[in-house]
């Protein structure tokens, strides 16, 4: 394994986007130069940054392709100006053919486009307080999982509900990533029960840094988001953490030598083994196996 010994500041934006894809991109602004001010070179934004919206139609009224996309444009220019690596955690994108990409972008420091990143696994449950989600119903999943090699460390790629898998971050924190990013918009009722167990989970059996910026609060569309955004290091410690409502602006130092540590500690990356699941056995008489 290799690793840099680097330490920089990274920045997660809690923002309660709305409908309105130019008042989003007006928060966004304001919050990341916030960021950018207290000396953050890793700024990163919520899932659907540019628009949160339920309704179909309505959401449809205010899809750009990548091309023509107000917060892209808006993102890239504040890259460059500020001088900053500058990650939508994830707008929604008009892919011209019926359906729609769950896409993040990550900008660099000239305002170039680094890479993009489509949420691989959709939100598709109905919770036991009434609220039905398909995502796929309107989005089209994502088959690539995407690493960038940047000059303080590698930085992997998720989006919320991509937390729930943790393959994608195995086999992201085997291939080298020192730091994960779950920009999210998790639901009140699984944040309060998920959330930062998640976070932490895979923080620590992959001993690496999570950097999630999350939706917060009431939204115009009537959905509610748990926020809580929150930076946790390779040992699992919470080193920043949001409230439950509200915008905030995060800051956590981050030392990529403290993946290395933890994982010379607790090995795991190294100590993994591949098996075989032999068949099910049935169970004899009182429980035994025949």
């Amino acid at each position: 394994m290799t690793f840099r010994a680097a330490t920089f500041r990274a920045a997660a934006v809690q923002m309660c986007s709305g409908v309105d894809p130019a008042r989003n991109a007006e928060s966004m602004a304001r919050l990341v130069r916030k960021a950018a001010s207290e000396g953050a070179s890793y700024i990163q934004t919520p899932e659907m940054t540019g628009a949160i919206q339920r309704d179909r139609a309505g959401l449809r009224s205010v899809l750009r392709d990548e091309a023509n996309d107000l917060i892209v444009r808006e993102a890239a220019c504040l890259a460059g100006e500020l001088g900053v690596y500058l990650h939508v955690g994830s707008t929604p994108i008009d892919l011209q053919d019926g359906k729609v990409a769950n896409r993040g972008f990550l900008f660099g420091p000239d305002g170039a486009k680094i890479c993009d990143y489509d949420k691989i696994h959709m939100f598709d449950v109905d919770l036991d307080n009434g609220e039905s989600w398909r995502e796929s119903a309107v989005y089209r999943p994502g088959a690539t999982a995407r690493m960038v090699d940047l000059p303080f460390g590698k930085l992997g790629f998720s989006i919320c509900y991509d937390v729930r898998f943790p393959e994608l971050f195995r086999q992201q924190a085997v291939a080298g990533a020192e730091v994960m990013s779950v920009p999210a918009a998790f639901t009140r009722q699984t944040g309060e029960a998920h959330w930062e167990v998640l976070l932490r989970a895979r923080a620590i059996e992959n001993g690496l840094f999570v950097v999630a910026a999350a939706q917060a609060g009431q939204h115009e569309d009537g959905r509610e988001t748990f926020g809580h955004s929150m930076i946790v290091d390779p040992w699992g410690r919470v080193l920043a953490q949001a409230g439950p409502t509200g915008e905030a602006v995060l800051i956590a130092e981050i030392d990529v030598a403290a993946v290395h540590g933890a994982r010379v500690r607790i090995p795991n990356l190294k100590n993994a083994r591949d098996f075989v699941l032999d068949e099910v056995i049935p169970a004899g008489k009182g429980g035994v196996a025949a």
